[in-house]
């Protein structure tokens, strides 16, 4: 059983790396394909959890707007995601995410109120300085790689709080509002810019790839996700995920051609930073064993 949950984690972090290529081969912008991504999930979700399921959506006031707070960062992380991919390309964007390792490293004591981790603080610095490296040798793609940033921010931000809302209601109940609520937001943003009045400027064949997008390569990863959780430890979970930038940069090299081709410095920068973040799992993993 252990061995085919591994199996079914691999797929479904394949299958994140991949949302990264799906969002360079869509044509619409950013506001459009996360505005499509997030209504088709919410809508794909709500059937499974009520037609499927059979189970009820309700929940508490007080767990609804703590759901659609973190809705909303999700909104503002994938919206940054998306939009610098198109404004780079893929290997920027997913380079980028690793700083959600970082940032995590500082807030997640804040939040749960533990003790920093040194060793966190040090993997911290060495993917700064990697990161550093890739914007001086990338330059020409600093719009892109400061989105990347804030798509991490807001990622990071997502993560934490939604690790504290695992356990008040079903898994299938949190998502769905988070994603709902996302969508929400920015139906009330688009209301107020105008940009709700340019939702219709889409082709059928980006329509077909957003709900392409928002079922096996969202819906399904996301539940596929949280009922993986039984059979695996939340540190093995950790640990895949972070093979995300590894699967999609690899993909986009090949898929892409040459608008993915980055230059040595790049590629060596990005593979320290994934191989601090393993290591710093491996590190943990040692001293929790230790300790019990």
């Amino acid at each position: 059983m252990h061995k085919l949950a591994l199996f079914r984690l691999h797929l479904i972090v394949f299958l994140w790396g991949f949302t990264a290529i799906l969002g360079k081969m869509i044509h619409a912008n950013a506001e459009i394909l996360v505005f499509y991504r997030m209504l088709f999930a919410a809508l794909i979700l709500f059937i499974f959890i009520r037609a499927f399921k059979k189970e009820s959506i309700k929940v508490s006031k007080k767990i609804f707007f703590q759901l659609a707070a973190i809705g909303f960062s999700m909104a503002l992380h994938w919206y940054c995601f998306f939009y610098s991919i198109k404004i780079s390309n893929v290997s920027i964007a997913l380079s980028c995410l690793s700083l959600s390792t970082l940032f995590a490293s500082i807030m997640e004591p804040i939040i749960f109120k533990r003790k920093i981790d040194i060793s966190e603080v040090i993997m911290g610095v060495v993917i700064v300085a990697c990161i550093l490296l890739i914007f001086k040798t990338e330059f020409r793609f600093k719009e892109g790689i400061f989105y990347g940033v804030l798509c991490a921010v807001f990622g990071t931000i997502f993560s934490v709080f939604n690790g504290k809302m695992f356990g008040k209601t079903s898994s299938g109940n949190i998502i769905f509002y988070e994603i709902f609520c996302g969508w929400s937001f920015l139906m009330i943003i688009y209301l107020f810019t105008g940009q709700i009045f340019h939702m219709n400027e889409i082709s059928y064949r980006d329509i077909a790839l957003i709900c392409l997008l928002a079922s096996v390569f969202t819906a399904f990863p996301m539940l596929e996700s949280v009922n993986l959780m039984k059979y695996i430890s939340p540190f093995t979970l950790i640990l895949t995920v972070n093979l995300e930038p590894v699967y999609g940069i690899i993909l986009a090299f090949f898929i892409f051609g040459e608008s993915e081709h980055m230059s040595p410095v790049f590629y060596l920068a990005s593979g320290v930073m994934i191989l601090a973040i393993i290591v710093n799992g491996l590190l943990k993993a040692k001293k929790q064993k230790t300790l019990h």
